[in-house]
């Protein structure tokens, strides 16, 4: 009896070693290939046109030529900070693209491994005022942030065309406005664009705070993202707005009258960047896909998403020139990201202890 207990025992056993834990992959390692050899990344980025062009115009054609697949997780710039932090120990992106701040506090933060020439070479050809934060990104979507108006309404209301951001604070407009609150980057380099147009800038808020205040007086609200801009404009609720010109470009090929503006005093040019996440499991693919992305043949099919090639001798496609294209005679300026960075959490604080209230006031 006593024999076959002890091979029972040896029995349980041996299922329950089978049945164990296997052992945890190491964060930054390389995860192996499905039985079929694939292999893959994974990017967290903004939605809507950016992950459509990634999704379904990059994505086919980098896995055509190396067989990599390409998986893409949307979400906001901050969120997606915030998930890098948050995964830090165990990274599940490879690739975190963001916009120039989160390029900026990633980096700070240590979340980021360095990108440039040595490790992506086509860095080497893409122009310096795309780039958010030296060795820490390859930007890949370039954009102004600037005002726009219906030119149908404008006319058949003998507005004068917006020739300053200091245009956009007007009761002419009647409400109907849709400018974003300044936790979106729209929002915060409008703030920011006001105070420079008065005399400020990141060193002294004073001015463009003064300036919002009177912004907020002839709006009925700050809208929060671009999703709900977007129907605000198609369908007629608003004619005056700030975004980045990619949206605007949008609209007018779906038939908005809507033209982009770039002030007198200049527009902040940027770039949504694609990070190398730290320890990110697949780096050695992450890293060629980046210099995909930054690739003249890569760039040419963003451009035809709307985006501003970040590589020299690109052409901008003629049909977004009348709506968002850029003159040789148009002023553009490169913000300071660092000081976006240390100055944003007290100008949002600001803006929705001083700005936000006074929204509707000025209206009849």
């Amino acid at each position: 009896m006593k024999k076959i207990l002890t091979l029972i025992s040896i029995a349980l056993l041996i299922v329950l070693s089978a049945c164990g834990a296997p052992n945890p992959q190491k964060a930054g390692g390389t995860t192996k290939a499905s039985k079929d050899g694939e292999k893959s990344i994974t990017i967290a980025g903004n939605g809507g046109v950016i992950e459509k062009t990634i999704r379904d115009v990059i994505a086919p054609k980098f896995k055509k030529e190396t067989g990599i697949t390409v998986n893409f997780v949307p979400g906001l710039s901050g969120e997606i900070l915030s998930k890098v932090e948050l995964q830090k120990k165990a990274p599940q992106f490879d690739i975190a693209m963001f916009v120039p701040t989160d390029v900026q506090r990633a980096n700070e933060k240590g979340l980021i491994d360095k990108v440039d020439a040595s490790n992506v070479p086509n860095m080497s050809k893409v122009d310096s005022k795309f780039i958010a934060v030296k060795d820490a990104g390859a930007p890949i979507f370039g954009l102004v942030i600037a005002p726009a108006y219906n030119t149908k309404s404008f006319k058949e209301k003998g507005l004068k065309p917006i020739e300053s951001w200091n245009d956009l604070v007007s009761g002419q407009y009647e409400g109907k406005t849709a400018f974003v609150d300044i936790t979106n980057d729209w929002g915060f380099n409008t703030l920011n664009a006001l105070a420079m147009a008065n005399g400020g800038g990141t060193d002294n808020v004073e001015p463009g705070i003064k300036k919002a205040k009177e912004l907020a007086g002839y709006s009925t609200t700050f809208y929060k993202n671009s999703t709900q801009v977007m129907p605000a404009l198609q369908q007629g609720a608003a004619d005056v707005t700030v975004m980045g010109s990619y949206a605007i470009g949008e609209l007018a090929l779906s038939g908005v009258p809507i033209k982009m503006v770039v002030p007198k005093e200049g527009a902040p040019i940027q770039a949504f960047s694609g990070t190398l996440v730290k320890n990110a499991p697949h780096q050695k693919e992450a890293l060629e896909f980046l210099n995909y992305l930054v690739s003249a043949k890569s760039q040419a099919l963003i451009a035809e998403q709307g985006f501003y090639p970040v590589v020299k001798g690109v052409e901008f496609p003629d049909k977004f020139q009348e709506s968002i294209g850029l003159k040789d005679t148009d002023k553009t300026f490169k913000p300071d990201f660092a000081a976006f960075a240390k100055i944003r959490a007290d100008w949002s604080d600001r803006w929705t202890k001083e700005v936000v209230p006074e929204i509707g006031k000025k209206l009849k």
